[in-house]
């Protein structure tokens, strides 16, 4: 089952609102983004930090409310987010390209 988290944050390199995708399908997560609503969503973006955590808050979130979120899905996340924090650093929040 196909777990999806949607939001908007600041595109940092442009500055405008983008909308964002964080979904987990058969154990993997992939992210998308797009500029605009009703717009093809663009494929393979490099999560930062900053999305983690909203992932992680989200997820924790409808936990409380059983929608589908799994104790795994939870530590799966945190897992990723500590591995993260060894290899870049605590105050770094993008991945180097």
């Amino acid at each position: 089952m196909a777990l999806e988290i949607k939001w908007t944050d600041t595109d940092p390199e442009t500055g405008e609102r983008r909308f964002l995708l964080a979904e987990r399908f058969a154990g993997e997560w992939h992210f998308r983004w797009r500029s605009a609503r009703r717009t093809p969503w663009n494929k393979n973006l490099q999560p930062t930090l900053a999305m983690w955590e909203h992932v992680l808050d989200s997820l924790k979130r409808r936990y409380r409310r059983r929608e589908g979120v799994s104790d795994e899905d939870i530590e799966q996340v945190e897992k990723i987010m500590a591995r993260w924090r060894q290899e870049y650093g605590e105050e770094d929040t993008t991945q180097p390209d």
